[in-house]
């Protein structure tokens, strides 16, 4: 009866998890009872690869493990080097190097200085390249404005060339002396009434 119950405890295993279940059970006399949703050969082949799947997996690891110490090792190594390396460029801990280390630094500090030299004035040559540009270009727009300014001043020159005409131009200019002269020549017309009443009362 127990029996009975393991088996279908076993199913329903298999059914409600969707999983490859394999149950094998000896009696107290030898007796072989199994259960397997699939195959009870093809599930204990199975087990048993991925035991040994597992040890690989295991050695594996501890493989990768030793090949990423060694590479850490490495990179400190390189560090360190590159370190001692830029100290030594800046003239410091020189004391523990040869001669033959100080005639390679040297080299290379020649090396370095010769290539900052030519970036430099690659620089310099385009810097003074743009500003020659820039001068052109300023003396162009000076150009132009005078030329506006010399353009402007000779329309003046001309417009105040030019005759004014106005409407009173054609009245004479007024001279008193033209004035005393008409009113000595004409006779007045209030002393010429005054003879006209003396000759009536006459």
């Amino acid at each position: 009866k127990r029996r009975n119950g393991l088996l279908k405890k076993a199913y329903e295993l298999s059914v409600l998890c969707d999983a490859e279940v394999a149950l094998i059970v000896f009696s107290s006399r030898g007796r072989l009872y199994e259960y397997a949703n699939h195959s009870v050969k093809g599930t204990i082949e199975r087990y048993k690869k991925a035991c040994t799947d597992t040890s690989n997996t295991g050695a594996v690891s501890e493989a990768n493990s030793q090949y990423y110490q060694q590479e850490a090792s490495k990179l400190r190594q390189q560090i360190a080097n590159l370190q001692n390396s830029n100290r030594n460029l800046l003239g410091e801990a020189l004391s523990t190097m040869s001669l033959r280390d100080l005639k390679q630094l040297e080299t290379r500090l020649e090396k370095g200085m010769s290539k900052i030299r030519s970036k430099k004035n690659e620089l310099l040559y385009a810097e003074i390249e743009y500003m020659q540009k820039r001068e052109m270009e300023l003396q162009n727009d000076n150009m132009y404005l005078r030329n506006k300014i010399a353009e402007n001043e000779r329309a003046q020159q001309q417009m105040n060339l030019l005759p004014v005409t106005t409407e009173y131009e054609a009245v004479p200019p007024f001279d008193s002396r033209n004035f005393l002269q008409v009113s000595l020549m004409e006779p007045s017309h209030h002393y010429a009434r005054q003879q006209q009443t003396a000759l009536q009362l006459g």
